[in-house]
């Protein structure tokens, strides 16, 4: 049943209609309605070439694809580029061992959530997630990840919907959903990611690992009181998780504080560091900011924390003592970590120095968002724009659907027009631009 209405509403999206078109710039073209290259995500990954030294552009259509995603060490440089973020979805039901409750059965979703839909015979699989980025320089946009079992049953065991285990990884407009462990990061403390305009939503440790990951202008979203943010492990790592001009969001139960409250993170293993900078609170979270797991934090502090209107937070009661208990040794073992960071810290932790430094690495060049094209034309049959400087390819739309795309081509044949033509430039990196319509 659910997937009968997950068919019905994404059918005003589809192009069943059309013929298939060539992929222009992109690669490969990914189309649950069979209108591409590929149906499935990981068929465009299998076909890609093995040892690319520059970016293999994979673009996937509107759709729900229920399927795991497994970028191999062999295939650097995958580009995974979506068509809308709220309807190019990947999920699947998987988890590390628990059983089904009957709760995820039994829920009823509204509209905006028809993506996840029943998980009435869960994946098992230990250390699995949805998808998972083994080869360096990966990129992607515009796609919702979704750990259907988090989601739904609401309850553990670890969920993941990303585990991205390489060195130059980058996400941009992206939404990330489970509940417990939703992203796990690289455990090599080598590694970068950058993370912008995403969304990230769980209830224990649902962003968690290893590296230097730098994360912008982005939302995490809790699902339950007491939920915790973070559980870094970093042993050498020189920055950590850096947090900066991001939002912490929820739900009615993770806003009561009277009850446990959010918090910003645990220490998980080694030395692990956290800091959040320009942070706003939408939600009030528990007055101790962190808590205590199984190592000692080197820093878990913040800079300039304030409330959904802007106003200062006070941090005089934010949690500077650790303890717990050795292993080995059945010993407490405590420490402590300083809870805030000054002015002048803060400044150093830059894109610049955290993901540019060593290589010049710069994923913020592939995210650069093209122009809109300009002076839309119809006539004869035949669809037409100005060019776009420094535009690889562009993209036709009929209302949003997509009927075609070029490379440096600004005119397309459309015999018909169904909705409202549409056009937008493509970087070279496979990012999308600003759309135009054509207007009557």
């Amino acid at each position: 049943m659910r997937k009968t209405i997950i068919s019905i509403l994404l059918a005003g999206v589809s192009i069943l209609n059309y013929a298939q078109t060539q992929s222009g710039v992109y690669q490969s073209v990914v189309a649950a309605d069979g209108s591409g290259n590929y149906k499935t995500i990981q068929e465009a990954v299998d076909a890609a070439p093995e040892k690319q030294t520059k970016p293999w552009l994979i673009f996937v259509k509107n759709g729900s694809y229920e399927e795991q995603v497994v970028i191999p060490k062999e295939k650097p440089y995958i580009h995974l580029i979506g068509q809308d973020k709220n309807k190019t979805i990947i999920h699947l039901s998987l988890n590390v061992g628990g059983k089904p409750t009957g709760k995820e059965s039994e829920a009823v979703l509204p509209y905006w959530e028809v993506s996840v839909h029943n998980p009435s015979s869960p994946v098992y699989k230990r250390e699995g997630s949805v998808v998972m980025i083994k080869a360096p320089h990966f990129y992607t946009e515009n796609i919702s990840y979704i750990n259907d079992w988090g989601v739904l049953a609401e309850n553990g065991p670890q969920a993941l919907a990303m585990k991205s285990f390489a060195d130059c990884a980058s996400f941009n407009n992206c939404i990330f959903r489970s509940w417990q462990d939703t992203w796990q990061t690289s455990p090599n403390d080598a590694h970068r990611h950058y993370v912008k305009n995403c969304r990230i939503e769980g209830a224990i440790d649902y962003f968690y690992g290893g590296g230097d990951v730098l994360v912008e202008n982005s939302t995490f979203y809790n699902t339950r009181s007491g939920a915790i943010l973070t559980a870094p492990c970093q042993k050498d790592a020189k920055w950590g998780y850096v947090f900066k001009n991001c939002i912490v969001d929820g739900n009615e139960a993770a806003a009561n504080v009277k009850r446990w409250g959010v918090k910003f993170g645990r220490p998980w293993r080694n030395s692990p560091k956290a800091v959040f900078i320009n942070t706003t609170l939408n939600i009030p979270i528990n007055p101790e900011g962190w808590t205590d797991m199984g190592t000692i934090p080197a820093l878990f502090a913040e800079y300039n924390t304030c409330d959904a209107k802007g106003n200062p937070i006070d941090l005089s009661r934010r949690k500077t003592e650790y303890q717990y208990k050795d292993r080995s040794t059945g010993e407490q073992v405590k420490g402590t970590s300083r809870t805030t960071i000054s002015k002048e810290e803060a400044d150093k932790y830059t894109y610049e120095n955290i993901i540019s430094a060593t290589d010049g690495w710069n994923p913020r060049k592939m995210m650069q968002q093209m122009d809109a094209p300009r002076d839309l034309a119809y006539q004869g049959g035949k669809f037409s724009w100005n060019a776009v400087k420094g535009a690889a390819g562009y993209i036709i739309y009929d209302g949003e659907n997509i009927v075609g795309f070029t490379t440096t081509d600004t005119s397309f044949p459309v015999s018909k027009i169904n909705y409202t033509l549409k056009v937008c430039a493509v970087n070279p990196y496979g990012a999308l631009g600003k759309i135009e319509v054509l207007r009557k």
